[in-house]
């Protein structure tokens, strides 16, 4: 604070006194006082129109009262604060904050003025300088400072002429545009409105232009020196707030680099223009109406930052505008965020000789300062560490900065003294990157501005971005000797440009997402803008990430919701691959993981490898001393680095393979409400229910079930899912309609719950709705590389099959591609640009497409559901716009008999060159059967407790008669089972063994089931006629929509005959009967009336025996989780007519 204002100060305070005193006086104990008093009598009136003493007129009357009432408000809040008995030191602080402010706005409206003076007459202006008069050689225009700046009068002159058809432009813009998204943004400024747009009638000015040659062919490089120093006011009104602010003048001085790029030869000869800061431009607005209280000092430094770093969040480097000129400008992206030129090592060594800056009893005793450094390129900036009481700081740090525009990006190092409440500067110093660049390694003692005889001592290196590996190996030993801090020094830089991605999943409401991509390597993370409501978002982001060994890190990407909660897919690429790509460069469709099946990411993956090309290098294993940079002898000798061999094995993602199989039984529903009324709703109806399942970006429907309000569906659904959190099943119940189906609520249960138990069996209320509620069972099955589990697996799923479902899987297949080699070439002699398509049992799958390659990498991973991995085969072809490159076959039996059940190797291809090659890994693991699922037939053993005498329920699946000896008749083998999810008696035929047979000849044999005591065709079933054989295998299954109870009373008849003729009976070799009966079992002290939740009626192999008839020992299942039977069940020959 000057001399002047503290006298300012004491004055106002002195005049302010009397009032505060006054109203102390007037306090509440004075006004008690006052308020008992009689009133005192008024005076007369006087009349308004009457003439004042001393000629006055009533105008000039009015006029002072209002100058006097103006004064007297300023005064009544100081009046107040004694009234209220508020201390002096509020009066003090509040007529500071008043100072503070009114000097603020005093210091903008001279800048203003002495601005727009230079700008209005600059030669004037120029002239009064060099005569030692007017502005400081700092506030000189650029054209003067620098020759090789020159003036642009005519682009004024262009400026002027359309300055006010951009106000007109820029009024339409915030009236029809900002305000209306300002208004819909929030509930409280709905009476929003711009009172006054005015741009005014100065417009912007260039004050000086550059022009760059010689940096590159293909571009027009321009610096423009500009400043605006605007008479815009622009004023906004919330009314129902009666709120007013707004913006009378503004200053914008900066450095505006123009890139006319790139030039080609059609008109308009330039295919973009590109523009950016290349440093923060300076910004002072001056505020009116309530945004006056910004111009306070504290919240004038922010508001100004938060301006400072949104304008620099979009057009300052990195961050460029592009505008392109050409509608079919395919490297935008790479115009809006190209390759840096270069990266530059910056070492903060030590300074030496700063001021002091704590001094103590008003200064007679002087200390020392806590220095710390602020290391600035555009947007990246570094704070050093703290130096406590030290005029000679060492920090011996380094830091690494991305630059793009050489010349024209300066460094910036700003050191300061760390106080508790407000830092003191220490002075500051900038270069230019272009003096590094011609000399590789600079060091050198920088004496700083404004800091007295003060020095900092740097040394900055420029490294080269390499765009192969041959240093790499170098580059990462040499780095190896360098401690540095805070961060080990970087080997490689990676940009990504982040394209588009397709086919997202919807969110957990069915509604569009609003995307965004999180990147990481290691502890850096990058998000993208947002994009909203689609499911093919394009973002059209860069992102740049220093590698500190690129054959060991790895980059995250997630694809996420605008709430940064729920996943849309994920993806991990391992960055070693970019080593053996061409140019360390990666442009390609990437498959995404935990998302929809055919969810993908376009984005493209540059590495540079940062190489340190210097003449000389310190050769020292030993740390060496400031000045001297620490590194091995074979820094650089300039060997190169052979190019990687050729992978033995496939390098999938540490997902790979990880993914399992979650089976959903839709079973039923109860108590559903009606939505087919008729007469107006005088008689009620009833509904036609069905349900929309979905899980993992797939969707399914069950059939409709026509007039049920408690429908019974049981069908079966199946999904490759991954353990990302936040997945749901959802469960949404309609009534079909000719017009629009009703909704009949909904429901939903959390895949994590699913994927922890393993098995779940609710009953789900149905939501949004008054009543019902819908019965589902859900597994999790996770793939087992084991091929013993499978024949149990099969058979098991032969069980469960409901008619209206698909063949359930019994496996799961997963393919990762990696690469092929030594393609064929296309016609011409050209490099094909392959693509592979691969399927399995009429499911196929496409990878993204390598341009032009004979040695493509895909990295992509497929997964498929198998239903019968015996029979079915992997089939993969390598297209080229259509034309096969080569083809692959591969029966999954191969699988079946590897170790762990994966093949992991290169394949040769057929229809394609002699040594074109594909390397694959291809993994199988059985779909494992949930023992609470399936409790009758349990998985991994399928172990049981069964009645006394019964074998071990594995002998069941086996295949074995051995253990039951000869027999005069043969054997049988075959199933029973009751499906309580299905309400349905299943019986399976699997086979006979040693069949004995009165005729000559070898029988046909065939079996016959019938479901006693009907004898109709509703409860007779038969087998297929197997021909000439004594050992037939059947392995059919029959089922019988029967209820448990009504079950339990039948018996089941099986007649092995031989089929004669076309026209006559079969001709009889055995009967069996069972007994559907539960009675012996709780006859030996089972659990009486134990209702089993999934039940299961089993028969074993039967011996076929000449005696009389006996019913099979059946039985519920101990513990109540099945109805388990074993049976041996004994036959007598029947009568000639069968």
């Amino acid at each position: 604070m000057t001399i002047l204002t503290r006298l300012q100060f004491v004055k106002v305070l002195g005049n302010l006194f009397p009032f505060w005193f006054w109203g102390r006086r007037h306090g509440p104990e004075e006004g008690k006082k006052e308020a008992a008093a009689p009133a005192a009598d008024p005076g007369p009136e006087v009349s308004s129109g009457s003439r004042l003493p001393g000629g006055i007129g009533s105008a000039e009357a009015l006029a002072a009262l209002g100058a006097i009432g103006r004064r007297l408000l300023w005064l009544l809040p100081v009046y107040l604060a004694g009234r209220a008995g508020l201390s002096l030191g509020f009066v003090v602080a509040g007529v500071a904050l008043y100072m503070g402010w009114r000097g603020r706005r005093m210091g903008k409206e001279r800048s203003l003025r002495a601005a727009g003076l230079l700008l209005g007459d600059e030669e004037a202006a120029v002239s009064a300088t060099n005569l030692g008069r007017s502005l400081g050689q700092s506030e000189l225009p650029a054209w003067v400072s620098f020759p090789d700046v020159e003036k642009a009068e005519w682009l004024n002159k262009i400026l002027a002429q359309a300055w006010p058809f951009f106000g007109q432009y820029m009024e339409k813009l915030l009236v029809e545009n900002i305000s209306p998204s300002i208004r819909a943004s929030n509930t409280h400024l709905q009476t929003f409105t711009f009172t006054k747009i005015d741009m005014g009638e100065k417009p912007l000015k260039v004050i000086g232009v550059k022009v760059h040659t010689g940096q590159n062919k293909k571009q027009i490089l321009l610096d423009l020196n500009i400043s605006y120093v605007g008479d815009v006011q622009i004023d906004v009104e919330v009314k129902k707030f009666f709120c007013k602010a707004g913006v009378k003048g503004m200053q914008l001085h900066g450095m505006l680099r123009v890139i006319l790029e790139p030039l080609i030869g059609d008109v308009p000869i330039v295919g973009a223009l590109t523009m950016f800061f290349i440093r923060r431009p300076t910004l002072d607005i001056n505020w009116t109406g309530m945004t006056n209280l910004l111009d306070i000092p504290g919240l004038s430094s922010l508001s100004d930052t938060m301006i400072m770093d949104s304008i620099a969040s979009f057009l300052v480097l990195p961050n460029r505008l592009l505008i392109p000129l050409v509608s079919d400008l395919h490297e935008a992206a790479q115009l809006r965020s190209p390759i840096p030129r270069g990266v530059v090592r910056v070492y903060l060594i030590e300074a030496r000789d700063l001021q002091s800056k704590d001094k103590y009893i008003k200064g007679m005793i002087e200390g020392k300062s806590d220095p710390y450094a602020i290391v600035r390129v555009g947007t990246q900036v570094f704070t050093s560490k703290v130096i406590d009481e030290d005029l000679n700081p060492k920090w011996n740090e380094m830091y690494e900065f991305i630059v793009h525009e050489v010349p024209g990006q300066e460094l910036e190092v700003e050191l300061f003294d760390k106080d508790p409440d407000q830092d003191d500067f220490l002075g500051r110093m900038k270069l230019d990157f272009g003096e590094v660049l011609r000399a590789h390694v600079l060091e050198e003692w920088f004496p700083l501005q404004d800091g007295g005889r003060a020095r900092v001592h740097l040394r900055l290196e420029w490294h080269t971005l390499m765009s192969d590996v041959s240093k790499l190996d170098q580059v990462l030993q040499w780095n190896k000797t360098i401690s540095s801090k805070p961060e080990p020094p970087s080997a490689a830089i990676l940009v990504v440009y982040l394209d588009k991605a397709q086919e997202l999943p919807l969110k957990k409401s069915s509604k569009e997402p609003n995307p965004m991509v999180q990147l990481s390597i290691q502890d850096v993370t990058r998000e993208s803008r947002v994009v909203y409501n689609t499911i093919s978002p394009e973002w059209d982001d860069a992102f740049r990430f220093f590698l500190q060994d690129p054959t060991t890190e790895d980059i995250d990407i997630q694809v996420k919701d605008d709430n940064r909660q729920t996943t849309l897919g994920s993806l991990t690429i391992r960055l070693s691959r970019l080593l053996s790509a061409e140019n360390l460069t990666l442009d390609q469709w990437f498959h995404l993981e935990n998302s929809g099946p055919n969810s993908r990411i376009y984005m493209k993956l540059i590495m540079r490898v940062l190489y340190l090309d210097a003449p000389e290098v310190c050769i020292n294993t030993r740390p060496c001393p400031p000045g001297e940079l620490n590194v091995s002898e074979s820094a650089y000798p300039g060997s190169s680095v052979d190019r990687p061999p050729r992978p033995t094995k496939a390098s999938p993602d540490a997902s790979f393979g990880t993914e399992s199989v979650i089976r959903i039984h839709l079973l039923e529903a109860e108590n559903l409400i009606a939505k087919d009324n008729f007469m107006g709703g005088m008689i009620k109806g009833k509904s036609d229910p069905y349900v929309k399942v979905r899980l993992g970006g797939q969707k399914f429907r069950s059939r409709v079930i026509k007039e049920e309000l408690n429908p019974r569906w049981s069908e079966i659904y199946e999904v490759i899912v991954n353990n990302i959190p936040g997945q749901e099943v959802e469960f949404d119940l309609y009534d079909k309609d000719v017009d629009k189906d009703d909704f009949l609520g909904r429901c939903k249960i959390p895949l994590r719950q699913v994927l922890s138990s393993k098995f779940v069996d609710a009953w789900l209320p149905l939501e949004d709705v008054k009543s019902g509620r819908l019965h589902v069972k859900l597994e999790c099955l996770p793939p087992i590389p084991s091929a013993a589990e499978l024949e149990q697996v099969l058979r098991v799923n032969s069980l469960i099959q409901t008619p209206k479902s698909e063949e359930l899987s019994s496996a799961l297949l997963s393919v990762f591609l990696d690469r092929a080699t030594d393609l064929p070439l296309r016609k011409g002699s050209k490099p094909p640009s392959p693509y592979i398509s691969l399927s399995v049992h009429g499911v196929s799958y496409k990878t993204k497409v390598a341009p032009q390659m004979v040695e493509p990498v895909w990295d992509e991973a497929f997964s498929f559901l198998i239903k019968r991995p015996h029979a079915e085969s992997l089939e993969l072809q390598v297209k080229d716009d259509g034309h096969v490159l080569g083809a692959l076959s591969l029966p999954l039996s191969q699988l079946l008999e590897a170790e762990g059940l994966v093949l992991d190797r290169w394949f040769q291809l057929s229809n394609s060159g002699t040594t074109s090659q594909l390397l694959m890994r291809v993994q199988l693991g059985v779909s494992g059967v949930v023992q609470k699922s399936h409790s009758g037939l349990m998985s991994h053993g399928l172990t049981a407790s069964p009645c006394p005498a019964a074998p071990h329920l594995s002998t069941l699946w086996s295949g074995s008669f051995s253990q039951y000896g000869n027999s005069p008749l043969g054997q049988l083998h075959l199933t029973v089972w009751y499906n309580m999810d299905a309400r349905r008696l299943i019986v399976i035929v699997h086979a006979c063994r040693n069949l004995k047979s009165s005729a000559k000849d070898t029988p046909d044999p065939y079996v016959s089931l019938i479901l006693l005591p009907d004898k109709s065709r509703v409860t007779k079933r038969k087998t297929t006629v197997r021909k000439k054989t004594l050992n037939p295998e059947f392995n059919e299954k029959f089922e019988w929509d029967l209820s448990l109870e009504e079950a339990q009373r039948r018996k089941l008849e099986a007649y092995i005959k031989n089929s004669v003729s076309f026209m006559s009976r079969g001709e009889p070799i055995g009967k069996l009967i069972c007994v559907l009966a539960a009675q012996e079992y709780r006859e030996k002290g089972g659990p009486l009336g134990q209702q089993p939740s999934l039940g299961h009626f089993s028969a074993s192999v039967c011996r076929l025996q000449k005696v009389q008839t006996s019913r099979a020992c059946l039985g519920l299942w101990a513990g109540g989780r099945g109805i388990f039977s074993t049976a041996y069940p004994v036959l007598q020959k029947p009568r000639a007519q069968g």
